[in-house]
């Protein structure tokens, strides 16, 4: 069993805060890792809201939850019941004490709009990413596993990279047919595949909300809509742009990432890392791959961005510390050349200061100029706990 990295931070939160969110896609790990942080409190309520039975039991909510108000209450796939937040938020504001509620939930804070407005002040969130580098042994191995099959633990467990791809394609037809209907989000399930599916083809891309909007004959709000669902649950991550007060043309628009390499491999028919290396988006899934695998790594206080000119002047990630500098501005390349692009030293020159790094599958650091390196994928774990 891996032990996910986030336990004890969760546990540190029980211990501050009476109400505790840990979100995240379905079946990444949410569940194994409530149950993990439930044996270390006796006496704890594990309630599964899919399940009719445990549904059942909050028919009166505020009688049966103020029965066990001594305990851990788990809440497992909360965003079923939305109801349940103001009633949490009375229980606590009744008896504020730490650790009261710990709730589960495979949508966004901004999704989950009551749990918002409802528990202000009185809960903090989490979100469990699928496995990242942190959690596995980095060899050479495993980050090819690991970026085949992405970080969802049933497909980076999987017997075979067949039974990986086929998990995936699981996933995504549940998701659609099932998970975003039970949050009460009327859009067709087909019309969505097809636009994710089109996502996939412009993984690492600008977004173009009218192309897209043309190529499935919607409207280019239907496409935004489309957007905002598959991010809210987790599913696609939008990189903002850079912006400063630079006298530069900067593009506005944000790049488009699938947040897990195993689904984007899923949606372009990929089973093999060998089908990965031979499509034209290997090196845009290697991209995005490293970008989730450095945001896992790094304090969710960090800002992340992307930063480009309309002069071809480009950096695929720029890290921003609140209050401190420099900025951390990486290039991402799957090579064995880890010279930087012209475009990289062009952008490096315009943020002035910035310390620069190249991600790439070197074996180790070494100098490529002033002030940039190259910097071994394996290594990244290390190297940002190390700069948090």
């Amino acid at each position: 069993m891996i032990e996910r990295r986030l336990q004890s931070t969760v546990l540190d939160s029980l211990a501050k805060f009476p109400v505790v969110g840990l979100i995240g896609a379905r079946q990444v790990g949410k569940t194994t890792l409530a149950h993990s942080i439930a044996a270390r409190f006796p006496g704890t309520i594990y309630l599964d809201l899919e399940r009719p039975t445990d549904a059942a039991k909050l028919t009166e909510a505020e009688l049966y939850l103020q029965q066990h108000a001594r305990a851990l209450v788990i809440l497992d796939e909360v965003q079923r019941q939305p109801g349940l937040f103001p009633v949490i938020r009375a229980l606590v504001d009744a008896e504020r004490r730490p650790g009261r509620f710990l709730v589960l939930g495979s949508a966004s804070p901004d999704l989950l709009r009551q749990s918002s407005e409802s528990l202000a002040g009185r809960i903090i969130y989490h979100e469990l990413p699928p496995l990242s580098l942190g959690e596995v042994e980095p060899t050479a191995e495993n980050i090819r596993r690991l970026w085949g099959r992405g970080g969802f633990p049933a497909s980076f467990l999987a017997a075979t990279d067949r039974d990986s791809l086929q998990w995936c394609e699981a996933f995504t037809q549940t998701y659609l047919e099932r998970d975003i209907p039970a949050l009460g989000i009327r859009v067709p399930a087909a019309s969505l595949r097809r636009f994710w599916q089109m996502l996939a083809h412009a993984h690492g891309q600008l977004w173009n909300a009218s192309k897209i909007a043309a190529s499935l004959g919607v409207s280019a709000p239907s496409v935004r809509h489309y957007l905002d669902i598959l991010q809210d649950t987790f599913m696609v991550r939008q990189l903002q742009p850079f912006h400063s007060n630079l006298k530069k043309r900067l593009v506005k628009s944000p790049k488009i990432y699938l947040r897990d390499s195993g689904i984007l491999h899923a949606l372009l028919r990929l089973e093999r890392m060998d089908d990965v290396l031979g499509h034209p988006a290997a090196g845009a899934s290697w991209e995005g791959w490293v970008i989730e695998q450095i945001l896992a790594a790094v304090p969710a206080s960090w800002r992340p961005w992307f930063y480009r000119t309309s002069a071809g002047a480009e950096i695929d990630l720029v890290l921003e510390r609140p209050g401190r500098r420099p900025l951390i501005a990486l290039e991402i390349k799957y090579a064995a050349d880890a010279a930087p692009s012209r475009g990289f030293w062009s952008a490096l020159s315009d943020l002035k200061g910035a310390q620069g790094f190249v991600v790439c599958p070197a074996e180790e650091r070494y100098p490529l100029g002033k002030n940039v390196y190259a910097l071994p994928v394996r290594e990244l774990t290390r190297f940002f706990r190390d700069e948090s």
